[in-house]
């Protein structure tokens, strides 16, 4: 059956799944993973062993996958993490779905992970096929105002080949870019996280594998929809104390 779909908005069982409710037994599966994680447990054992104890569907427990981690790669994770003024003059590199999609769904109404390392993150999924949305434009237009005002030298996009219409979004950005005077490149390559780990410029990402190898790392998704899309609708799952902690951009959750 094709996708018709024409947002990047929330699934119909999200409302259910993840509302205020559901956020104690959520966050407390997101320690207990974590905790499991920190002990050197595997990865699916342990959020299957969480998931049974609190009786999680799969969309939550892959909900607590993408907020948890160990307590080795959040230290990683915040030694690397630079702030807003590295940005400027220099060349960023760009983890295109993975910025584009969260950014979508923020401004779509889908959930938006809080995560243990104060990312946020979406539940969209590609699987293997990108289609061009509602929000796509817009969130372009979101990303590139925010970054104009941290002057970096120049954006590197990279896009996943193997996943489909890459191509054609690569034509939407590229076009965009030189209507607007952006300075940005884009390039597909078979699998941008080998590229983006590598990388000695700044990377602009989410992922949990990248955020774990790569030398230097901007929180943009996080800072951007805290920043500018206060309608985002943000599932706090990152493990603090009731009160909450300052978001990326300094207001309390």
């Amino acid at each position: 059956m094709p996708d018709k779909r024409t947002h990047r908005g929330a699934h119909p069982e999200d409302q259910r799944l993840f509302a205020p409710s559901a956020w104690p037994v959520l966050q407390q599966a997101v320690r207990d993973f974590s905790w499991l994680l920190s002990r050197g447990y595997a990865e699916p054992s342990s959020l299957k062993l969480v998931g049974d104890r609190y009786a999680l569907t799969q969309r939550q427990r892959t909900a607590v996958m993408r907020c948890g981690c160990s307590d080795q790669d959040l230290q990683i994770r915040s030694a690397h993490q630079v702030q807003a003024a590295a940005l400027r003059s220099e060349e960023l590199l760009i983890d295109g779905y993975n910025i584009l999609t969260t950014i979508e769904s923020a401004l779509a109404g889908g959930v938006i992970l809080w995560g243990r390392d104060n990312t946020f993150r979406d539940l969209a999924g590609l699987h293997g096929t990108y289609r061009k949305v509602e929000e796509t434009l817009p969130a372009l237009e979101w990303i590139a105002a925010f970054l104009h005002r941290l002057e970096p030298i120049r954006c590197h996009w990279y896009l996943d080949s193997p996943v489909s219409n890459s191509g054609r979004l690569k034509s939407i950005i590229t076009r965009m870019a030189g209507e607007k005077n952006w300075n940005w490149q884009v390039e597909l390559v078979f699998n941008p996280d080998a590229v983006l780990s590598r990388a000695d410029e700044i990377v602009i990402s989410s992922d949990s594998e990248i955020l774990n190898r790569c030398r230097r790392w901007y929180n943009l998704a996080a800072e951007l929809i805290s920043a500018q899309i206060p309608s985002a609708n943000l599932i706090n799952l990152s493990c603090w104390p009731a009160a909450g902690p300052e978001t990326p951009h300094g207001k309390t959750a």
